[in-house]
């Protein structure tokens, strides 16, 4: 079978022009839907957005190769793409795609289309074919390049299999979760390399038509280094006492000199096993360490979480605006002050519903850092730390506490439930794991989190009562940055509540400080994102801007997903700059008579002037810092 037989003329567009990466993966379906080898539509559409779910399909180098296997294919089949301005794909490179070839794979255990997927992921390698791909004339021209292409290409199994018998130094093991592209171009990448560095190396290819030069016992008893380029299970036991060096599938496409480089260095860890640890590889992200692995786990937890801060802190500080232009603060009795954002009907409805949707925001991240470790029966037991958190005294710490917490519960249940018999085993999901996990998570989060978090709430309740008349400018500096090291957990609360409490009291200079801590974090994250963008993911930068809005409304929540994903950086720079803007306005003797609203509140502040300049202050050093703390993505 040749690559131009999967390739149908009417699912060629040599001029498409899709402004995103969904309209351009939905022009690439609807092509492929026009040769006839989709029976349902919808249904393969679904399994190709599920596909990029797991990792993008933008290898690099301006291509892309998304694809979909299952039962609405009714015979493998190829739709090309020529996006000649390219197209932003959330690529591996960051780079913007100008070539797409969608695969359309059935679901059967049929698989001689697979040499030919891996023959085509192995010639877009090549810049010069890809070169002539861009400028062919029209859908006729196309194809006879990649015919003439193909009938001097032999696949990369081929290849790399040769006598069978090769006494390589380096052994190699590439597997994708489709096994259909990433898996033969991570190959491809590292042949390319060792031919570059001058070293032999077999590389086994783990695709959808299983395991192909799969690597023999006298080959990895040779071998002086083994690397696994997989997000794909790929049996490790057999690697036990040799050099291992364990990354992703795309480090073989992207870093492969890198990898080859180590691997000839000797540099490189030795994997060991045993009979109760040899397990296989079925990390799907990680880059090599248990650091990588956590962090993908607060990154799941986090992705999910940012819609719910973005969405209810904006609609909250639409709600502090309506209020701001519609009364006189002035006018207000302190008690109608402290309700400052549902005074009319209009801001109470935006408030409400905003308000909701930060309801959701504690479970949601204690939910999914807990599937992304215990997979979905996790995810009920993250769900319920998190309100817990999120309606006790622990904040977003406690959320983070339980959603680890919940996530290796799981892992552990499954263990202890591994021994139990089989009738009893296959109810475990739908009982055991629910009652049991929920009820230890919950027990947990009331007897343990809630009151050392709660202990800690009192005690510098105490601390800042009993410092109160000694250093204004100090007292000033502690509740500012108290507001920006755990942004709605107990320090936070202890800071709020104290200013609060002041402003009761006739102490109305202790709120600004207070406010203005809580203000800094947002506002200095929105800087930060547009002057560093090399130090934020895509995701982060496109959020970023929303900050301001929710900074300058007293919502320091919006910062709460990126202290999440960075805390041992992001902290310390809020922190810091939040701590210097509390100091300034204390030290001008701003004052404050509203608990909440931030700008929209300006009107009833003493010393506005100051207490801008100590609000801009605060927002720069913290941005400064963010620059110089963080690392580049």
């Amino acid at each position: 079978m040749r690559i131009t037989d999967l390739l149908d003329k009417r699912s060629i567009n040599l001029n498409a022009s899709p402004k995103s990466k969904n309209e351009a993966l939905d022009m690439a379906v609807s092509l492929m839907a026009k040769s006839g080898k989709i029976d349902d539509v919808e249904s393969y559409r679904r399994k190709v957005y599920a596909r990029e779910e797991e990792s993008t399909t933008g290898v690099g180098e301006g291509i892309a190769i998304p694809h979909g296997k299952c039962d609405a294919v009714n015979a493998p089949g190829l739709a090309a793409m020529v996006i000649r301005d390219g197209v932003d794909f959330d690529s591996l490179d960051g780079e913007p795609v100008k070539i797409l070839f969608l695969i359309a794979a059935p679901n059967t255990e049929d698989n001689v289309h697979l040499d030919v997927l891996s023959k085509l992921s192995v010639l877009l390698m090549d810049e010069e074919f890809v070169g002539k791909l861009m400028s062919a004339a029209d859908p006729d021209e196309f194809l006879k390049i990649i015919d003439s292409a193909d009938e001097e290409a032999k696949s990369i199994d081929d290849r790399l299999g040769k006598d069978g018998k090769i006494q390589a130094k380096i052994l190699a093991v590439t597997s994708c979760p489709t096994g259909i592209a990433h898996t033969y171009m991570a190959a491809e990448g590292l042949e390319k390399a060792a031919a570059k560095a001058g070293c032999t190396i077999k590389i086994e290819t783990r695709g959808s038509g299983g395991a192909k030069n799969v690597l023999t016992e006298e080959d990895i008893r040779e071998a002086e280094c083994i690397i696994v380029a997989a997000d794909a299970q790929v049996p490790m036991d057999r690697f036990d006492g040799k050099k291992v060096i364990e990354c992703q599938v795309s480090d073989g496409i992207n870093k492969a000199d890198r990898l080859i480089s180590r691997a000839l260095s000797g540099d490189v860890p030795v994997y060991k096993s045993s009979d109760k640890t040899a397990k296989a590889s079925t990390d799907t992200k990680k880059s090599g360490g248990i650091g990588h692995k956590i962090y993908t786990q607060l990154m799941n937890g986090v992705s999910h979480m940012l819609p719910f801060v973005v969405g209810g802190g904006i609609l909250i500080a639409i709600a502090f605006l309506i209020d701001g232009l519609s009364v006189d603060m002035n006018a207000l009795s302190e008690a109608e002050r402290g309700n400052f954002g549902t005074i009319t009907p209009v801001a109470a409805l935006f408030k409400s519903i905003g308000g909701a949707a930060f309801g959701f925001m504690l479970p949601v991240l204690a939910g999914f850092i807990a599937m992304a470790i215990g997979d979905r029966p996790a995810l009920a037991l993250g769900f319920v730390g998190g309100y817990i958190a999120a309606n006790g005294k622990s904040g977003f710490l406690g959320a983070l506490v339980a959603g680890f917490v919940a996530g290796y519960l799981i892992v552990l249940l499954r263990k202890l439930c591994d021994k139990l018999p089989e009738a009893l085993e296959k109810i475990a999901p739908v009982l055991i794991y629910p009652v049991v996990g929920i009820l230890v998570i919950g027990l947990g989060m009331t007897f343990i989190v809630e009151p050392v978090m709660g202990g800690i709430n009192t005690g510098l309740n105490n601390f800042l009562a009993g410092m109160g008349s000694t250093s204004r400018v100090l007292l000033g500096f502690i509740l500012a940055a108290m507001m920006a090291i755990d942004m709605g957990g107990p320090f936070n609360k202890a800071a709020y509540v104290f200013g609060t409490a002041s402003i009761a009291a006739g102490n109305y200079d202790i709120m600004a400080a207070v406010m203005i801590g809580g203000m800094v974090p947002p506002c200095a994250i929105a800087l930060a994102t547009i002057l560093f963008k090399n130090k934020f993911t895509k995701e982060e930068r496109e959020a970023g801007p929303t900050n301001f809005i929710m900074g300058l409304a007293f919502i320091t929540e919006g910062a709460i997903p990126y202290a999440a994903a960075d805390p041992l950086r992001v902290i310390p720079a809020c922190i810091i700059g939040s701590g210097a803007a509390g100091a300034i306005s204390m030290f001008f003797k701003c004052t404050l008579m509203a608990p909440h609203g931030g700008i929209f509140v300006f009107p009833v502040v003493g010393h506005a002037v100051y207490y801008i300049v100590a609000l801009v202050a605060g927002t720069i050093i913290s941005t400064i810092c963010l620059g110089l703390f963080k690392k580049k993505i």
